[in-house]
């Protein structure tokens, strides 16, 4: 049996360009703006997480690599990713 997790309640203030962008989302999909709001937080959150192991993968990668231009490329992925382009 499916349990359901209840719901906590958060007042969020959005910039009013982002509020008009999700109330224009919620209404072309046909549902809510709360809706709308909570699938893209747990799609930001998935993408820090996805980014995350991005990252631990990349620094496993170059502490295991032997080859000087493999970690040169390496080292510059992790770069971007840390400090941008």
């Amino acid at each position: 049996m499916a349990t359901i997790e209840k719901g906590v309640r958060q007042s969020v203030t959005l910039p009013a360009h982002v509020a008009r962008r999700v109330k224009s989302l919620a209404k072309t999909n046909g549902t809510s703006a709360n809706r709308i709001i909570v699938e893209l937080i747990e799609s930001g959150i998935e993408a820090r997480q996805q980014e995350r192991k991005r990252f631990i993968d990349l620094a496993d990668r170059l502490a295991r690599s032997r080859d000087p231009a493999e970690q040169r490329r390496l080292k510059e992925e992790l770069a971007v990713m840390t400090f941008g382009e």
